[in-house]
């Protein structure tokens, strides 16, 4: 009952071309094209702000390294 063939594909796109027409259907599909590409766009920028706000992989200079407390190794 979970498997959808292609009889039952095609019943759709019949019901919906008759619903909203071919023009509202190819205006849907655009829109839905623009918004895949405006989100791989902003996944895409937001993977280069966080790239550029990280610094390199640099060892911390001895004065910003932390200091361990000898007192409570003892």
């Amino acid at each position: 009952m979970g498997n959808i063939g292609v009889t039952e594909i095609l019943l759709i796109a019949v019901v919906a071309l008759l619903l909203f027409g071919a023009g509202r259907i190819a205006d849907i599909g655009k829109g839905l094209g623009q918004g895949i590409k405006n989100f791989k766009q902003g996944l895409k920028e937001a993977e280069e702000l966080d790239k550029a706000d990280k610094p390199a992989d640099k060892a911390l200079p001895a004065a910003a390294a932390p200091k361990e407390d000898k007192e409570a190794k003892a």
